[in-house]
């Protein structure tokens, strides 16, 4: 009793606490390219690289934050990992030039290798196998509604000063430290007694595991776009920042309506793996209509077919790289799943960034779109015929 109990207060916890890191989260970053590329009139190219190596020192260093967390406990992680963020924001509010986004960025990406992996071992742990694609669901569910009120706050503060859009994520993040010292136990990330030096070997030495890993990189090319190109676009089609907002609620409207009963239906008549490869066929194909969208409301249709794209893939996608955790390493092969986060990440943003100028510069708006509908084929062919087959759960 007292052990179901205590994970039924922890998986409470991780569901308040992840309204927070999402809402502080798409509070600011939605905003970075409307704000210095769309008001300032920076190169998408040096917005996108600084947002590229944001997800590159966050994900690609998760490895190493999960170790940590192994090693010391999840707590403190989170906890400096949060502060760590809100000072990268606090930094942001006054950036000037490229180097200072470069700079805020970095340290926002270095709190996110902090916090990241503990908390997704913190799901493992306290979550059974059966349970998790649901809770992986609700989990999607909140990221909406809280994406969708941190956009619609952001692009409110936007109309003042962008200072306000940072400074206000900076407080978000202060405010989630406070709340898991308060409120979070000292939950083992782990099991006791692992070293963070064998904590990161172990997911390292998993050859499977890396071959889904680095295959998802171009999973995550298509969805990091959601942060740059297409905000960009309808900001563009609609004359108006206040279209992200529009977009994060109708992503929130699709995910209250169509996630929960897509994954009891998904469990009942398919595998995580079929689950996967639906999800991104049919984010494909929103990327590829949006290569022939010129207006305002097909655009916001080719959106809402390539996010149901990824209400199917995502839970399916976290279900699946949580099947590998080793307890003796949870949180280490957490931080690794992101590495094909990271590398999607900076070549989505810095190659999109790219694509973008050189579109406008060749006036040839479908450029961007085709080449991300390819590695998007590309991604799911890969993971057709290449990936290994899934260990059982652990």
């Amino acid at each position: 009793m007292a052990a179901a109990r205590a994970r039924r207060l922890g998986k409470r916890f991780l569901m308040f606490d992840h309204m927070l890191v999402v809402a502080g989260f798409y509070l600011v970053f939605p905003i970075i390219g409307l704000h210095f590329v769309g008001e300032l009139g920076w190169a998408a190219a040096a917005v996108g690289l600084a947002l590229g190596v944001r997800q590159v020192s966050q994900q690609g260093l998760g490895l190493f934050g999960g170790s940590l967390s192994d090693r010391f406990g999840a707590k403190p992680m989170i906890i400096a990992g949060m502060l760590l963020r809100a000072l990268g924001f606090a930094l942001m509010a006054f950036a000037a030039n490229p180097a200072w986004l470069l700079l805020s960025c970095v340290l926002s990406g270095l709190g996110g290798a902090l916090f990241d992996p503990a908390r997704a071992a913190l799901v493992v742990k306290l979550t059974r196998p059966a349970e998790r694609p649901r809770f992986f669901s609700l989990l999607m569910m909140q990221e909406s509604v809280a994406a969708v009120s941190g956009a619609l706050l952001g692009t409110m503060l936007l109309g003042l000063d962008f200072r306000w859009v940072a400074l206000g994520g900076c407080l978000v993040f202060v405010l989630a430290a406070l709340a898991n010292h308060l409120l979070l136990p000292a939950y083992r990330a782990a099991t006791p007694g692992t070293s963070a030096l064998t904590a990161m070997r172990t997911p390292l030495r998993d050859r499977p595991y890396l071959l889904l890993v680095l295959t998802l990189s171009g999973y995550y090319i298509l969805t990091v776009q959601l942060m740059l190109l297409v905000p960009v676009t309808l900001t563009e089609l609609a004359g108006t920042p206040r279209a992200v907002a529009w977009m994060y609620a109708m992503d929130a409207l699709l995910a209250l309506v169509l996630l929960y009963p897509l994954a009891r239906l998904g469990e009942r008549y398919l595998s995580l793996e079929a689950r996967l490869l639906i999800g991104i066929g049919i984010m494909c194909c929103g990327v590829l209509a949006m290569a022939v969208t010129r207006g305002l409301a097909p655009m916001f249709a080719c959106v809402a077919v390539f996010y149901t794209g990824s209400l199917v893939a995502e839970p399916a996608r976290e279900s699946l790289v949580s099947r590998y955790a080793q307890p003796s390493a949870r949180a280490s092969y957490m931080g690794l799943s992101r590495f094909g986060l990271a590398l999607g990440g900076l070549f989505g943003y810095t190659a999109g960034g790219w694509l973008l100028d050189w579109s406008r510069a060749v006036r040839t708006p479908a450029l961007p779109w085709l080449v991300l509908a390819a590695i998007g084929l590309v991604t799911l062919c890969a993971l057709a015929f290449r990936a290994a087959p899934v260990r059982q759960p652990t």
